[in-house]
């Protein structure tokens, strides 16, 4: 199986899809603990609740293995995205609860997690960055989002019950100010979600290395709390009609978002 599926659109719009993938690598599954092998921590139905994608012109690059044979969102020197917090690395050996993933004694040394980095982790960011600069070069800048969820609540990594919509530009940093303001102003104009910018979910690896305004790549990561369009827990059921309340609102805070990086850089089309 290929390490992921890839669409090239023809707009300045990059949509990362890292902790959809569903498959396991071969050997994989008899070494993880039972509750591991239905996948809990995976981001479900990323893909069909981002539907509407087509419509914005967008590249979407989304991953086929699950983010337990390695995590795409993390620096692949191991370096903590929150230092001094709980998280997950970028071979995960336990859930986000902080119990096993594998069984005892089974658990991947350091042989085999640089074997997994390169064989999944550096295939995906070869091709998003070449997606990156494929968009740029037509467009003279590109608009990276990083689509995201997780569970409402997980005491170990967030105190109560996480917002609906969670927006991350490592604090101001992987984008331009004028695109983070009108994104946050289209998450503002909802009454339906609970928003907010910058919060626990900053932005993870791929927000924080791709991110360089400087050089007209904008990044921004969308972590979506899964109670807002599924049924948290199993079976993990996609909710068609939390979906279709939700799917406006993530088009127009991305459409916000477009729409001011186009003005921002109406004069830099190659």
């Amino acid at each position: 199986m290929d390490v992921y599926q890839l669409s090239v659109g023809t707009g300045p719009l990059v949509v990362s899809m890292p902790h959809s993938g569903l498959a396991v690598s071969p050997g994989l599954e008899a070494r993880l603990t039972e509750r591991a092998r239905a996948l809990p921590d995976t981001d479900w139905h990323i893909p069909e609740l981002y539907d509407f994608l087509g419509g914005l012109n967008a590249s979407v690059i989304c991953a086929n293995y699950s983010r337990y044979v390695v995590d795409l969102n993390r620096d692949p020197s191991g370096q903590s995205l929150y230092p001094g917090q709980a998280t997950t690395g970028l071979v995960p050996t336990e859930f986000f609860d902080g119990e096993p993933l594998y069984l005892e004694g089974q658990a991947p040394d350091a042989t085999e997690t640089e074997q997994r980095r390169q064989a999944f982790h550096a295939p995906y960011h070869e091709a998003l960055f070449d997606l990156i600069d494929h968009v740029r070069a037509v467009h003279g800048y590109a608009v990276l989002w990083d689509a995201h969820s997780i569970a409402s609540v997980v005491p170990r990594l967030f105190d109560g019950r996480l917002p609906d919509l969670n927006l991350g530009t490592n604090t101001g940093q992987s984008c331009a100010p004028e695109i983070q303001n009108a994104a946050e102003a289209a998450m503002a104009a909802t009454s339906a979600y609970e928003t907010i910018s910058n919060g626990r979910f900053k932005g993870g690896w791929i927000t924080r290395h791709y991110g360089q305004p400087k050089h007209n790549v904008h990044a921004l990561q969308m972590e979506i709390a899964q109670i807002a369009y599924m049924t948290e827990g199993a079976p993990y059921t996609f909710d068609v009609d939390k979906a279709e309340r939700l799917r406006p609102v993530l088009k127009s805070i991305i459409k916000a978002a477009l729409d001011a990086a186009a003005r921002l850089h109406a004069g830099d089309k190659p």
